[in-house]
């Protein structure tokens, strides 16, 4: 019984989940994917034309902006001959 209770032991302490370093190593990896899948880049500081997406660590993930056309209403007349 005492092996047993020893061996459940080792197996919830072991089963918590991944220590404090491999967590923060692998939070990182998947944020740096995000920002790649929104065609975005991590780097220390975003240009002008990009806006910060999100940060993660000291770095944002900066992604440029879309360019929208302006919209131009024409106006159209009807001229009414007589």
């Amino acid at each position: 019984m005492k092996i047993l209770g020893i061996f459940l032991n080792f197996v919830f302490t072991v089963s918590c989940g991944p220590s404090v370093p491999q967590k923060n190593t692998r939070e990182v990896a998947e944020r740096k994917k995000e920002c790649q899948l929104v065609c975005g880049a991590c780097k220390p500081e975003c240009n002008s034309w990009e806006y910060v997406y999100y940060y993660f660590g000291a770095n944002p993930c900066c992604v440029v902006r879309e360019y929208k056309k302006p919209i131009i209403n024409k106006i159209t007349t009807k001229l009414h001959q007589k």
